[in-house]
């Protein structure tokens, strides 16, 4: 059966998914449009009537088409810029509930953030109009007004009656919860940086060291937690309930919006404004859209806020991370051999070192009446050294379960290797310490 919707023109179906796009960009254009115009319903309808209109003009070929091409290039320029703008329009909106310590700059910064992609938006608005018209799409006859975009908040809120406690049966799971936020951190830290980049340290670092695939990798990591944090221990918002663990909530989620962000501007950057392509009107294009869309501002954004708060909030949440993690974690002790002939050395003791912090929970090597940190190789050598020196051939650890299951393992292979120190292969069970 044929589709009667296929006896429409092409004319007219352009029109139709231009419609409510263009109707945002004349609301945009005809107002001075102070920040607060640029609501989540506003990006919203930006996002979604780009969508349309970028998948129908891709379907008839606006790529290879240069007629077309540039109509078809804003379309995604404003998509990505109002994806990253809804994302950054949420954290501010948010982030009186996260209960965050210090925000003041933070927030300060998420402002310029957002102007600075306000701006893009006001900039591309009038330039869409102006190339809707040269390809003679009509022009809406109506318009939406201020009362189409409200802002999301009000001053009211709606009763609090649905207990959110924690539920009784939650420890296993907010233990790997925790677990998994610092190994999310500890795999985010060689991102870390302490002070602002500048332009050229920028673009050497975008996009060969950070790039869309790896934030967005980051991003999906950080969004699972999220999940699993709400499905298994707190179903709730951040009002009320445990503040410990919804404050740790706070820190993945206030990191995975970041992500969010970053991930839209990095696409839209390295898609749309970092590779033209070899044809003429690919680099018209791009030098266009970089008229409108500063990528230098547009880098430091994503860069010295983005990357650089992201990371600090990882980072910030690991302590509020590990005092949860200890909380809840079962303790129990084993006892074990010490490494034959050489002891507790640099390899086993960074075996040992290295399964203590892949789990995270507190584990103390106990010699007689002295405890030592085994999450710490220093400390571990320290305690070889005392082992040796009182001939000791058994040794206590203490602490979390899932962590003294490993060393019992690893203990089990003379943590490692043979009699002469040299390495031989482990268990399977321990494949995260190669």
């Amino acid at each position: 059966m044929n589709d009667p919707f296929c006896e429409i023109s092409f004319s007219e179906k352009v029109r139709i998914f231009s419609l409510d796009y263009l109707k945002c960009c004349i609301y945009i254009s005809n107002r001075q449009t102070p920040n607060h115009v640029f609501t989540k319903k506003l990006y919203s309808k930006l996002i979604s009537t780009s969508q349309v209109l970028e998948d129908f003009l891709d379907f008839h070929g606006a790529k290879n088409s240069e007629d077309w091409y540039l109509y078809r290039e804003l379309c995604a320029t404003v998509r990505h810029l109002s994806l990253g703008a809804y994302c950054q329009k949420h954290i501010l909106n948010r982030l009186i509930f996260y209960d965050l310590p210090d925000t003041e700059v933070f927030r300060e910064q998420g402002e310029k953030t957002l102007t600075f992609l306000n701006d893009a938006l006001r900039n591309l608005a009038p330039v869409i109009i102006d190339e809707a018209s040269r390809l003679n799409i009509t022009m809406p006859a109506d318009t939406f007004g201020s009362e189409d975009f409200p802002g999301i908040t009000t001053g009211e809120m709606l009763k609090y009656d649905i207990d959110d406690d924690a539920k009784d049966v939650q420890k296993r799971n907010i233990v790997k919860i925790a677990s998994e936020f610092l190994s999310i951190a500890a795999s985010f830290d060689p991102m870390g940086f302490y002070e602002p980049y500048g332009n050229d340290e920028i673009a050497a670092l975008v996009p060969e060291t950070v790039n869309e695939v790896q934030i967005r990798r980051f991003e999906m990591l950080v969004h699972n937690l999220q999940s699993s944090f709400d499905t298994y221990v707190i179903h709730g918002g951040f009002r009320f309930g445990d503040r410990k663990l919804k404050s740790l909530r706070s820190y993945f989620s206030i990191v995975f919006h970041l992500l969010q962000m970053m991930g839209r501007l990095l696409h839209f950057y390295e898609r749309h404004l970092h590779e033209a392509g070899y044809k003429n009107i690919y680099k018209r294009v791009q030098d266009k859209l970089a008229s409108l869309v500063d990528p230098v501002i547009l880098l430091d954004r994503t860069i010295n806020y983005g990357l650089y708060y992201a990371c600090q909030y990882l980072n910030s949440g690991k302590k509020l991370a590990r005092e949860i993690l200890n909380e809840n974690i079962e303790r129990s002790a084993i006892t074990v051999g010490i490494p034959v002939k050489l002891g507790f050395h640099s390899r086993p003791s960074l075996l040992v070192a290295k399964i203590v912090q892949h789990f995270g929970g507190q584990v103390e090597l106990v010699v007689g009446q002295d405890r030592f940190d085994a999450s710490s190789v220093l400390d571990i050598q320290w305690a070889g050294g005392k082992i040796q020196k009182e001939k000791i051939t058994e040794v206590t650890f203490e602490g979390d379960t899932r962590a003294l299951a490993a060393i019992q393992i690893l203990a089990g292979v003379n943590y490692g290797e043979d009699t002469m120190g040299k390495g031989v292969p482990l268990p399977s069970e321990l494949s995260y310490l190669k």
